[in-house]
């Protein structure tokens, strides 16, 4: 992984961490074994830079996954 999608890949689990009330740990462990890790962050970074709603768009794709997203279990 390189420098700038490590940056990226940081600063999502960051925000998500901080919106799901959840350790970082946990949001990368969930987000790599759902498969949004690489699938909807690092696979699509180029066009999440051009979005402003970045955090939110990841969110609701996980709302897909956990219906229940505040628990996210």
């Amino acid at each position: 992984m390189d420098k700038k999608t490590l940056e990226f890949v940081t600063f999502c689990i960051s925000k998500l961490s901080i919106l799901l009330k959840l350790s970082q740990e946990d949001i990368y462990s969930r987000l790599e074994k759902s498969g949004i890790l690489y699938d909807y962050i690092i696979d699509e970074q180029n066009v999440w830079y051009k979005k402003l709603d970045l955090i939110e768009e990841i969110y609701s794709i996980i709302e897909q996954y956990y219906p229940d997203a505040n628990t996210y279990s």
